[in-house]
């Protein structure tokens, strides 16, 4: 916690000597002249204590957009406008994000992205052991991965207000779609599926 002008002018007149010519009347020349280079150190100090608020993501305002540089932010998934506070948010999450190839990793950053109950399937192929009435997948399958999104907000349907170029229905959120495609595993590809 930063020091205010009265505690420097203390200060500084303890280190004043002893005698006449130092006085420490309140309304003296040499009290005055104090006060006024207690104020520059208190505005130092108060910077400093302000410098220690920047270098921490979650409160950060100043130093905001050199974080940002530092994390690669804004994502470029978000394609829309944030305020300071979803910056600080989306800054702290990308700087203690663990990452992961798990099933449990990619259902959380759907969470994280606002759906709830998602789910993935995954495709192995078919072999002897299995069920007859289990489905045929190939080999190559095993690199896809469909993660189901339920939630209408990723399907658009045409309506009065669209234009005659536009689909008849369409499905797509380009910002969790971007993340995951970010994140999954180089190898693999990634289906998604607006249920």
């Amino acid at each position: 916690m930063a020091l205010s002008v009265e505690n420097y002018v203390q200060q500084l007149q303890s280190l004043l000597l002893l005698g006449k010519a130092w006085t420490r009347n309140v309304d003296s020349v040499l009290t005055n002249l104090l006060k006024g280079i207690a104020k520059e150190f208190a505005r130092i100090d108060a910077r400093a204590d302000d410098l220690i608020m920047e270098s921490d993501p979650r409160t950060t305002s100043e130093l905001i957009e050199d974080w940002e540089r530092v994390a690669d932010l804004p994502d470029p998934c978000v394609t829309v406008a944030q305020t300071i506070e979803q910056r600080r948010v989306a800054l702290t999450s990308k700087l203690t994000m663990q990452g992961g190839q798990s099933r449990k990793y990619f259902i959380n950053l759907a969470a994280s992205m606002g759906y709830a109950d998602a789910t993935i399937d995954e495709y192995r192929p078919m072999n002897c052991n299995d069920d007859c009435n289990d489905a045929l997948y190939s080999a190559d399958d095993r690199y896809f991965w469909t993660i189901n999104l339920p939630s209408t907000s990723g399907i658009f349907v045409m309506n009065c207000n669209s234009t005659c170029n536009d689909a008849l229905r369409a499905w797509g959120d380009e910002a969790i779609e971007c993340r995951i495609n970010k994140y999954k595993p180089a190898h693999t590809t990634a289906i998604f599926a607006y249920v």
